[in-house]
């Protein structure tokens, strides 16, 4: 089992070398590796896999179907080494991912949001009115902008460097002149009250980086006291529908201002950090605005064939 054990070392190194993060991977296969070792087996069968997968009856069906993928990725690369190595096929442990239903924000609730976050008051009020107010403008993920440095935010030239996020990939994200201002006012605030140099743009009471945790309670209480779900529920809107407002909303303007949507896609894919294009399809869920502009073009269209 040492070769097996090596090998995964081997494994996760290479994969992350390609820019993936793989957080849970060498948990997991250090797990399947001592369980091959128990059930002193020598090689990777797909039944054994499949056991494995399946260890926790506890877990859901796409907790069972994650575990497998990880565990094929592996036989996949052991494979070239010991021919012997089962690869789970596509279909074993099927499950059905559910997407989860995008929430497009008015431009009134984001103001409701924005003006709950002022009521907070203080330095903590500030920060999470430019926190969302930025998540609304930008497109970034919650964690890119919860990573950001000081140094990362040229509030002179107004550009955002986003570092090394999803794939390890680094962007540079431009921001409009009335953003840079709200920033600038923020950072003048902060460095007023702290007095010292602070790891992250974003900070808390105590100048370190805010917990993503009480990041997302303190929207969930914002989101109550604005409306946007109720005092008692447990799921509503996240901060991650910001992205999907800010695609739609690129869409809808390039469809108004008459440009070619389809040649404009890669500059919005880049915007958003995504590797390829078709990732940025993910976010164009049909809203009715984008739907009237759509059913006028082929309107136009149709009218223009006899």
């Amino acid at each position: 089992m040492n070769a097996l054990k090596k090998a995964v070392r081997h494994y996760v190194r290479m994969r992350r070398s390609l820019g993936f993060k793989l957080r849970q991977a060498p948990a997991l296969l250090a797990d399947f590796i001592d369980f091959l070792e128990a059930q002193q087996a020598d090689y990777i069968t797909i039944a054994l896999a499949v056991q494995w997968a399946q260890r926790q009856p506890e877990a859901s069906p796409p907790a069972w179907a994650q575990r497998l993928t990880c565990i094929r990725g592996f036989a996949r690369y052991w494979s070239a080494t010991d021919p012997r190595t089962q690869i789970p096929p596509w279909g074993l442990l099927p499950h059905r991912f559910r997407r989860a239903e995008p929430y497009l924000y008015s431009d009134k609730e984001v103001q409701d949001l924005l003006q709950a976050a002022q009521r907070i008051g203080g330095l903590r009020g500030l920060t999470y009115y430019c926190l969302i107010g930025l998540l609304s403008v930008s497109g970034l993920r919650i964690s890119e902008a919860l990573n950001l440095r000081p140094q990362d935010v040229d509030l002179e030239t107004g550009i955002l460097v986003v570092a090394k996020t999803k794939f390890g990939k680094s962007r540079l994200v431009p921001i409009h002149g009335t953003t840079q201002r709200v920033l600038a006012d923020y950072a003048r605030e902060r460095d007023g009250t702290f007095q010292r140099g602070l790891p992250y743009f974003f900070v808390s009471l105590r100048g370190h980086r805010l917990d993503a945790a009480e990041v997302r309670r303190t929207f969930c209480t914002l989101s109550r006291e604005t409306g946007l779900r109720a005092p008692d529920a447990s799921r509503g809107p996240r901060f991650h529908d910001f992205r999907h407002r800010f695609a739609i909303r690129a869409l809808v303007g390039w469809y108004r201002s008459g440009q070619d949507a389809k040649r404009q896609l890669p500059v919005l894919s880049t915007y958003l950090g995504h590797a390829h294009v078709n990732d940025t399809y993910w976010y164009f869920t049909a809203c009715p605005e984008l739907m009237g502009l759509a059913a006028k073009r082929l309107e136009k269209r149709w009218k223009g064939k006899p």
